[in-house]
């Protein structure tokens, strides 16, 4: 069914002949059942399918998909623990400083280390919810051409969509957040300790990181992975479908 959809949007947006439109619906015909031949002939006609979808309900259907995704993805990541606690996302120490870490746990100095690792998730989850209206003011900028491109990717071309026209704007406004997160969460100060001590070590090669850069780095690498899963949950689970729209859309 959601393939018969998709050739009939991108028959419908293209700027088609009357010869070429009928000869796409003739090879359409001939492979596809009568039932699926009615709702391809009907949405080119009528811009409707049977079951009353029309293309500005597939549109609107991908908007409130994305807005339902990016919503419980931010929730989730933003809750105490969104990041820390999670093995996919959980913000590392940047790799100049792993020597660092090796280095002071093998001295049995464990806790700045930790505290520097537990403060930037904190910042990335305290900073997490700032990103909510510029997604939203991306998903509103959706055109009908562009859901087409989104049904006619993959379970994540959503999420795609979104990296491409807001990973910028999510950058320059999330920095400023990040670096403040990391003051109110002690992060700076724990890096700040990790490092003071580090460098401390006679012949050691010094370690200076731009810290909000690269925790600004990772937590929007991890908004956008759980955006992700919530597009993959939304397109092929019932449950993940809750509102009337999503069921019409995306159902089976």
């Amino acid at each position: 069914m959601k393939k018969i959809l998709i050739l009939a949007l991108c028959i419908s947006a293209a700027n088609v002949n009357a010869q070429n439109l009928k000869s796409l619906l003739n090879k359409a015909l001939v492979s596809d059942s009568s039932k699926q031949q009615n709702t391809l002939s009907n949405l080119l006609k009528s811009g409707t399918t049977n079951n009353g979808l029309s293309t500005t309900d597939i549109a609107a259907g991908l908007k409130e998909a994305l807005q339902v995704g990016t919503k419980r993805g931010v929730e989730k990541l933003s809750a105490v623990d969104g990041f820390f606690k999670d093995a996919a996302i959980k913000i590392l120490l940047p790799p100049e400083a792993q020597k660092i870490e090796k280095t002071l746990r093998s001295m049995g100095l464990n806790k700045p280390v930790d505290d520097a690792i537990l403060s930037m998730n904190r910042a990335a989850e305290d900073a997490a919810k700032s990103a909510v209206p510029i997604f939203v003011n991306a998903i509103q900028q959706i055109t009908f051409q562009d859901a087409v491109g989104i049904l006619k990717g993959s379970d994540s071309a959503a999420t795609k969509y979104l990296h491409e026209r807001t990973a910028l704007p999510l950058t320059n406004a999330f920095k400023p957040v990040v670096q403040k997160s990391l003051a109110a969460t002690d992060a700076t100060k724990y890096w700040e300790t990790m490092v003071a001590t580090y460098n401390k070590i006679p012949f050691v090669k010094k370690v200076n990181t731009d810290l909000s850069a690269y925790v600004t780095d990772k937590a929007l690498s991890g908004i956008f992975y759980q955006v992700a899963q919530e597009e993959q949950k939304i397109r092929k689970d019932p449950v993940a479908q809750t509102t009337d729209l999503l069921k019409r859309v995306f159902g089976k």
